[in-house]
């Protein structure tokens, strides 16, 4: 498989405290991988890392088939390479139908022109009914979202980044606060994105964890501490020490 993203030697410091430290990452192009780690072991800031929100203060961070570096890339211009990243907490257009909100998404030419004057074509509502029926939304496409379940939200969310057609998407703790049964349709709805481009997970909830029967990466002060399946770094010493002994 090949790598779509090399995070190498980076490190970054917040009023002398560092937050990454010296963090070597790879993932590949079609993969779906799980972050843990005991609060404060760099998860937030490594995502920040890669969309561009935070500089790294050395370190490279490679993107892609044309080996591009991220480092000193705008978040916008990070995005439009195919970098999604979904946030804990929904953002959506509460006042909007689902429908609406996933149109909204499509990857289009976004001029304030081309904003005014657009109107769907049969390709692009096709695309929105896909993208809704992917994340169990069929039903709510003429439905405002700010009435969807908390679930619900998170999942328009999902389909909103992927209408954008991200080869990475980055997705932060996306079981926190939903039913047994939403976050067993999160656990396929993440499997499923995964089958066609690398999707990183950032997690707390071992559970959840262990439903994406994917390769795990233990980040412990900034740094990897371990990598393998769930079981394999559960069983190394050192993470037992730094996360399931607290």
């Amino acid at each position: 498989m090949s790598t779509l993203l090399e995070v190498s030697g980076v490190s970054v410091s917040f009023d002398g405290f560092r937050a990454i430290n010296n963090l070597t990452f790879q993932i590949g192009t079609a993969e779906l991988r799980a972050v843990i780690g005991p609060n404060g072991a760099g998860k937030t800031t490594f995502m920040d890392i890669v969309t561009g929100k935070t500089k790294p203060d050395e370190g490279n961070i490679i993107w892609g088939e044309k080996s591009i570096s991220l480092v000193g890339m705008s978040e916008a211009r990070i995005a439009q390479a195919g970098i999604g990243r979904k946030f804990q907490k929904p953002t959506v257009f509460e006042s909007q139908t689902v429908q609406e909100n996933l149109l909204m998404a499509l990857r289009k030419d976004r001029g304030p022109l081309a904003v005014l004057f657009y109107r769907p074509s049969p390709a692009d509502l096709e695309r929105v009914a896909e993208l809704a029926d992917d994340m169990g939304l069929s039903e709510a496409l003429l439905r405002i979202a700010g009435e969807l379940s908390h679930g619900q939200k998170q999942w328009l969310e999902i389909g909103m980044l992927l209408a954008q057609e991200p080869q990475l998407l980055l997705v932060d703790e996306p079981a926190a606060g939903m039913t047994p049964a939403e976050r067993e349709k999160t656990t396929s709805i993440l499997v499923e994105a995964a089958r066609t481009r690398a999707v990183v997970v950032v997690e707390h909830d071992m559970d959840f964890v262990r439903r994406l029967e994917c390769k795990v990466t233990v980040l412990h002060e900034g740094s990897v501490l371990a990598e393998g399946s769930l079981d394999h770094v559960t069983k190394n010493q050192a993470v037992v020490d730094v996360y399931l002994g607290r």
